[in-house]
């Protein structure tokens, strides 16, 4: 069994959600010891593997099709987690779904990241198997070690007595950064830093208005990867995620394998996996996310990170592969 793992505009969105899937993708095969091909032009496979809906995805899929190839489409993309991202995407969102719809009927089965995502995909009406597998996380890499979380605190200047809150996506009203804004005006004598890619955020005119009068307790270092990041998920006081649609989150799946204190915004997506006051803390409104970020950040609430844990090592990547080898052979049974 040989699989063709397969990125279309790598370099336009390798910084993205989809982009740290793939690379668990290959990660979670090598350690289940499947074989793969990420090479575009190879035809030395057994299954398609495709993750983008670019158009170059549908070359690819002609391709196998014609050599006589099983195809899975890993749907990261939903109508719904485009809406309220790039510029102009709520216009074109209609147009969207169904080149979703034409490019996700046309594989012999569909891997979604979470059973929110799946049901979406079932109001599609898309006539294919759909099973959800989550992106996973790697808990060697996210586990932040002292130098890490020094390298961090010495790039930006933290102190010891600094509390810290910490959020990594791109700057998008879907994503809450209005709302991160907002909260963070509210506590100036906390750090607020939100880790992402601001040029190639490609900012609605609310985002723009809002990066143009950002309060002083905010931080926007850009798309930081390595070191850094992992010594900021582990010196956060928090990790706070107000995104308003997701598929998964894999930053969320990050932050609790550093074991940092979570705080999300209660949408369906982490229903029934994130449970508030178990394993994070949920709010809805500003006032419920300055309430609990206070409390969190000075240790007036219950700690929930030993349980965050144990949902991120339930999602480590040598398990992602194991589901990924049984639907691989069941798709090749057929």
């Amino acid at each position: 069994m040989k699989i063709k793992l397969y990125f279309g505009m790598e370099d336009a969105i390798k910084k993205s959600g989809i982009g740290r899937a793939f690379i668990h993708q290959k990660t979670a095969l090598s350690l289940n010891h499947i074989d793969y091909v990420t090479d575009k032009d190879s035809t030395d496979y057994d299954i398609l593997h495709i993750n983008t809906v670019t158009p170059d995805s549908l070359k690819q899929i002609k391709q196998a099709r014609s050599l006589g190839k099983k195809v899975i489409y890993h749907a990261h993309s939903t109508e719904e987690d485009f809406r309220n991202s790039f510029k102009f995407s709520n216009t074109v969102s209609g147009l969207f779904k169904k080149w979703l719809v034409y490019l996700y009927s046309m594989a012999d089965v569909i891997i979604t990241p979470t059973p929110y995502s799946k049901s979406l995909l079932e109001s599609y009406h898309i006539s294919k198997p759909i099973y959800d597998v989550s992106n996973g996380v790697s808990l060697d890499d996210f586990n932040p070690a002292k130098e890490q979380i020094n390298a961090f605190c010495d790039l930006y200047h933290i102190h010891p007595e600094d509390k810290i809150v910490i959020s990594v996506g791109w700057l998008f009203e879907r994503k809450g950064f209005d709302t991160y804004v907002e909260v963070a005006r509210e506590m100036p004598e906390i750090k607020f830093f939100w880790f992402g890619d601001i040029k190639l955020s490609n900012s609605t005119s609310k985002i723009k208005k809002i990066l143009r009068d950002l309060p002083e307790n905010i931080i926007l270092p850009g798309y930081v990867s390595g070191d850094v990041i992992k010594g900021a998920y582990g010196r956060a006081n928090l990790f706070f995620f107000p995104s308003r649609e997701e598929t998964e989150g894999i930053v969320v799946l990050e932050a609790l394998s550093c074991k940092t204190p979570v705080l999300l915004r209660d949408i369906p997506v982490f229903d029934p996996w994130m449970i508030d006051k178990v394993n994070c803390y949920k709010g809805v409104t500003n006032q419920d996310f300055i309430d609990l970020i206070l409390k969190i950040v000075n240790a007036e609430l219950p700690s929930t990170v030993d349980e965050g844990y144990k949902v991120a090592q339930e999602r480590a990547l040598v398990n992602i592969g194991k589901k990924l080898k049984a639907i691989y052979q069941k798709v090749l049974e057929v």
